[in-house]
């Protein structure tokens, strides 16, 4: 085997053991799968905590259909609405509803948690963590952008 697919089937069996790991947390703490965690995400970045949704499709690289189908669920649960667009009825927003908010907030405080476990011990060093966002990054692998915090 060589080099670039070894480096490539590494890469995904690290991927699916920290999904896994997301998916047992974020489960168990608080009724979320990791994809779940990442669309709302997606919706808790977005100007309005709005995002149209071939946009969103887009940016978790889904299908539009795929990406229905996992708003359906948060959507029962009252997590995330569907809003129309008043000038094109072609269009619909899936919305971050406030509940969606509040789940969203917590989710990510044991997210983060969990990212900490994985990402430190001795066998990462100071510079390693901010050297692997780099790497990622150069494989397409963007992270969402800065938003306020939330007021207490």
């Amino acid at each position: 085997m060589n080099e670039y697919l070894d480096a490539c089937l590494r890469l995904a069996r690290a991927q699916a053991l920290l999904v896994k790991r997301f998916d047992h947390q974020l489960g168990r703490l608080h009724g979320l799968s990791f994809a779940d965690f990442q669309l709302l995400q997606q919706l808790g970045g977005a100007p309005g905590g709005r995002m149209r949704r071939v946009d969103l499709a887009a940016a978790l690289g889904l299908t539009a259909s795929g990406v229905t189908r996992s708003l359906g669920p948060l959507e029962r649960i009252g997590l995330v609405e569907r809003e129309p667009d008043p000038r094109d009825a072609r269009v619909a927003y899936a919305a971050l509803t406030d509940a969606g908010r509040e789940r969203l907030q917590h989710a990510e405080k044991a997210a983060g948690q969990l990212a900490a476990s994985v990402l430190t011990g001795g066998e990462w060093t100071e510079g390693d963590v901010p050297a692997l966002a780099g790497y990622l990054t150069r494989l397409g692998g963007t992270g969402l952008p800065e938003r306020p915090a939330a007021q207490d």
